[in-house]
């Protein structure tokens, strides 16, 4: 599939309408280090403190294969990276656990979580943009994002990147919010998205409130299901599926890198 035939919003079911959102990075990053203290809480207010179990489903996942690091981008405050460096503490001594992320104050953040945790893997947290890592190409042999990639300026090209780095063979998996197609759930929810979260998200942080209008929003704007399964397809990688998690409020969806593996067309 070239980029010419790229799916739309129009002829895919599921895909977001076009895009209103400013997602320019340096107005994401400012956000971001803005929100930064309170990332958590906001990640709990949008999943509705399921986000935990969205994790701990997809790690498990990732078919770990000892020696060969893993990468987690988007990073934020590094709650997945955490959650990997402990499955690969238990059974995967020498597979190296990296983190990246553009915004510093996240990574702060999550570096001082993990300090706490001594009893887990290391990890190593760079800071980077996703569109265009500072890693070889076919470097890990498992590449992810939680809840990141839809504040990725382009997302066609932050997938392309993710395809890049991970190696022949191994996976990519996406960890996502989506919206729930059960007819009540979704009103409710979208509801919720609209009128609640922006006001409770400012009353948490006390910040601009643009940026608590801006997540649910993007979720909203970002396409979901086949729409994101068939753009993982077009960066290259095959074997796509996706799960909904708790009534579709999540999705997480996977797929592997081709042994032949060639560039995909830029």
């Amino acid at each position: 599939m070239t980029p010419a035939t790229l799916p739309t919003a129009t002829d895919t079911p599921g895909a977001a309408s076009p895009a209103t959102l400013d997602k320019s990075g340096a107005r994401v990053r400012e956000m971001f280090r803005q929100i930064a203290p309170r990332y958590d809480a906001m990640n709990h207010l949008l999943s509705l403190s399921i986000d935990r179990y969205w994790r701990w489903r997809t790690v498990r996942r990732l078919r770990f294969v000892d020696g060969y690091p893993v990468l987690d981008t988007c990073t934020g405050t590094g709650d997945l990276a955490i959650a990997m460096a402990k499955k690969a503490s238990q059974s995967f001594p020498t597979t190296r656990i990296v983190a990246s992320d553009f915004c510093l104050a996240m990574l702060e953040i999550a570096a001082d979580k993990q300090s706490r945790h001594n009893d887990r893997q290391p990890i190593q947290f760079i800071e980077a943009d996703s569109q265009s890592l500072p890693f070889a190409s076919s470097t890990f042999q498992c590449v992810t994002v939680a809840f990141g990639l839809r504040n990725v300026t382009d997302t066609d090209l932050g997938l392309r990147e993710m395809a890049r780095v991970c190696r022949p063979g191994g996976q990519v998996v996406v960890l996502e919010f989506s919206q729930p197609e059960l007819p009540v759930l979704k009103q409710l929810y979208g509801f919720y998205f609209r009128n609640i979260l922006p006001r409770i998200g400012q009353w948490l942080a006390r910040n601009n409130k643009a940026a608590y209008e801006y997540l649910p929003e993007s979720v909203k704007e970002f396409p979901y299901g086949q729409a994101l399964a068939d753009r993982m397809r077009h960066a290259g990688l095959t074997e796509v599926r996706f799960s909904r998690l708790t009534f579709g409020v999540a999705t997480c969806y996977e797929g592997t890198k081709p042994v032949a593996d060639r560039e995909p067309a830029s």
